[in-house]
């Protein structure tokens, strides 16, 4: 997925229709989706591959060179019977004005040489994600999930959609709280929160369940612990997207490093933490996750 956006300046109204007129002054071209992922692995000194779907166009090389730019190998499968997934924001004043989406539907080949090129890297790697943006390339998941399972491979899954069961035997998933409540129904309350992602826990057969809550931090369900709850910390929000990215990075690093689940999540919160306080969709570096865990700590 490619995220691109467009900077400008609004001083008058368009006499056509009652919308601003934006002045674009400098454009930015960003790897979004599991390219997002990729990022945020890599700023913070991991290896990973990215695999994925885009078109025969412009905005899929646009891609390939901004992974390669950024020392992240990758294998994007050309199809030609859609375009590249594009998010095109238009801001202003630090304020979004307004998103175009382009995208279509990978060719059923498109899956299948996905699913190949896959169980051919998974010997070679230590954890596998799955970041699900419901844009077609991971509409057979359960495969992909099978194949890591039986080599007793982690898979961490961001999902999206009302149908956990897709994600059956991950190692762990991370919804926020409206992905939750769309798959389970309404949330009353903190215990009504437990009680439903217990549920979904032993149902899916799932190890994890990790439930981000905006304002009041995240929480992390795992078969037969405890619930971890790490609050949010006091920090200014300039835009939340890409900040799942984020948590699933830093969660699937820490498995990757055997890492506790409560020293995971006060880090994953951390990065979460840096990244919002950005513009757009952003990653953490080592140096900004160290302070912000500092400050984090003092609070």
């Amino acid at each position: 997925m490619l995220d691109r956006y467009w900077f400008g300046d609004v001083d008058r109204i368009s006499p056509e229709a009652p919308v601003p007129v934006v002045s674009v002054n400098r454009s930015e071209a960003r790897m979004g989706g599991a390219g997002n992922v990729a990022l945020n692995i890599n700023s913070l000194g991991g290896r990973c591959t990215l695999v994925g779907i885009a078109g025969d166009d412009g905005a899929g090389v646009e891609l390939e060179s901004i992974a390669k730019q950024a020392d992240i190998p990758t294998n994007l499968i050309v199809d030609a019977e859609m375009p590249t997934s594009i998010k095109q924001r238009v801001i202003s004043r630090n304020q979004q004005l307004i998103r175009a989406d382009f995208e279509g539907v990978p060719a059923a080949a498109s899956i299948e040489q996905l699913a190949s090129i896959t169980a051919g890297l998974l010997n070679q790697h230590d954890v596998l994600i799955l970041s699900d943006y419901g844009k077609g390339a991971l509409r057979q998941v359960e495969n992909l999930i099978e194949m890591a399972v039986e080599r007793k491979m982690p898979v961490m899954v961001d999902p999206k959609g009302v149908d956990f069961s897709r994600y059956a035997g991950a190692s762990l998933i991370t919804p926020n709280l409206k992905e939750l409540e769309n798959a389970v129904g309404q949330i009353s309350d903190d215990d009504d929160l437990a009680a439903k992602s217990s549920s979904v826990l032993t149902r899916y057969h799932l190890g994890g369940l990790l439930v981000t809550l905006s304002e009041r931090g995240m929480k992390l369900f795992e078969q037969g612990k405890s619930p971890l709850h790490s609050p949010a910390r006091a920090r200014e929000v300039y835009d939340v997207s890409g900040a799942g990215d984020t948590v699933i990075a830093i969660m699937a690093m820490c498995k990757g490093a055997a890492v506790s689940s409560a020293d995971s999540l006060r880090i994953a919160n951390s990065a979460a933490g840096v990244v919002v306080s950005k513009l757009g969709t952003a990653s953490a570096t080592m140096t900004e996750l160290s302070e912000a865990m500092k400050r984090d700590m003092k609070q």
